[in-house]
């Protein structure tokens, strides 16, 4: 492949191993889909591919170079979406599963997912690092365009992370749909996500720069 770009297929199918481990991003998928059906989950899934377009851009232009070299902007960034991550699982904890339910949604509902979507991952510096030390490895260092070269897997990436986040919505709603679990049943579902979510914002204050 042209760019510089070396072993594309290996880092493809890398990507898409590394898409399927569980994080937040695919845990707020598998929620909301679950709870709110395969629209809502779809809208999240989306809302995180753009955020990761924040990460890629960074990453491309030497934003995350600067954040990974500074211990004052990573602790900084790490704290919000600590704090982000972990508001999140409480506000899911302390949710009704009836307030949610897909025939009451709206434009404005889907937005909120969408942006809720978006915070999960762009407030994520680890994400960032991510990038910054995977994407490298299967560019030339000779190449004289390296910031294109890393936009074109950066979006590569995506696409794929997205397809999959779609996948695992389907999955999600069907899955729910099949179990027609009861109302209580649902509530300690969210109480349970919430508190993966408060787990996973914990985990990330505790990160230290690599």
């Amino acid at each position: 492949m042209g760019l510089g770009i070396n072993d594309f297929w290996l880092f493809v199918v890398s990507g898409i191993l590394l898409n399927l481990v569980p994080g937040p991003d695919s845990l707020y998928v598998a929620s909301r889909s679950a709870s709110q059906g395969f629209k809502a989950g779809s809208v999240a899934a989306l809302g995180i591919g753009c955020g990761t377009f924040v990460h890629i851009s960074a990453a491309a232009f030497g934003l995350s170079a600067l954040l990974a070299s500074s211990a004052t902007a990573f602790t900084v960034l790490k704290i919000v979406g600590c704090v982000y991550l972990v508001y999140m699982g409480i506000s899911m904890a302390l949710s009704s599963p009836t307030v949610d339910a897909p025939a009451r949604f709206n434009a404005s509902s889907y937005s909120k997912i969408f942006r809720q979507g978006f915070l999960t991952n762009s407030l994520n510096p680890k994400v960032a690092l991510f990038f910054l030390a995977f994407v490298p490895q299967f560019i030339d260092p000779a190449e004289p365009n390296k910031a294109l070269a890393f936009i074109v897997l950066g979006l590569v990436f995506n696409f794929n992370a997205i397809l999959w986040g779609h996948i695992l919505a389907w999955l999600s709603a069907s899955i729910a749909a099949r179990v027609q679990a009861s109302q209580r049943l649902k509530q300690w579902l969210n109480r349970g996500l919430g508190g993966m979510f408060a787990f996973f914002g914990l985990r990330l204050a505790l990160s230290e720069l690599a």
